[in-house]
């Protein structure tokens, strides 16, 4: 995969389907698995166990931690973190038998953090430099610098860019 993806770790138990643009610079670990029309920008971190669906589009310098579940209509922009175990979902009304199925797309936009555990509901968009705290299960749009928190998810607040409470 080294003559594919040049300036690219890609961890050998990985599986990186066709189709797939993969940034300079961005490491992929353990078990992590990337459909074909995925697009991941330059220096990302893409953690073990990681499932990136079709079509899905990472921007640049992402963070994404173990066990994340990214499915087909997310869009992250530059510079997310997404802490472990977050999943973001597409369909809103889920069945076995998806006859009248519709993707729902779901927008992060850059800066915005995820703490582990969390869910978010497609068809939001949760703005820059927002931040979701653990657990959470997001079910409307976040503000930009907004703190969210519980199940489902409530403005509590709002921080820095850095991360960091306002006061």
């Amino acid at each position: 995969m080294a003559d594919r993806f040049p300036n690219v770790f890609i961890h050998p138990s990985a599986e990186v389907e066709d189709d797939v643009q993969i940034g300079e610079g961005s490491r992929i670990w353990h078990l992590v698995h990337i459909r074909a029309g995925a697009r991941i920008g330059q220096n990302c971190n893409i953690g073990r166990n990681v499932y990136v669906d079709t079509n899905v589009r990472i921007g640049d310098g992402c963070k994404i931690q173990n066990g994340v579940n990214i499915y087909e209509g997310v869009t992250l922009e530059d510079l997310v973190f997404v802490g472990p175990a977050v999943t973001f979902t597409n369909d809103l009304y889920p069945r076995a038998f998806p006859n009248d199925w519709k993707k729902i797309p779901t927008v992060v936009k850059t800066g915005a953090s995820f703490g582990a555990g969390a869910t978010v509901v497609c068809g939001i968009t949760v703005h820059e430099y927002a931040m979701v705290a653990a657990g959470s299960t997001v079910t409307h749009d976040v503000p930009a610098y907004g703190l969210v928190q519980g199940a489902p998810a409530r403005l509590v607040g709002y921080v820095e860019r850095s991360g960091h409470p306002t006061r």
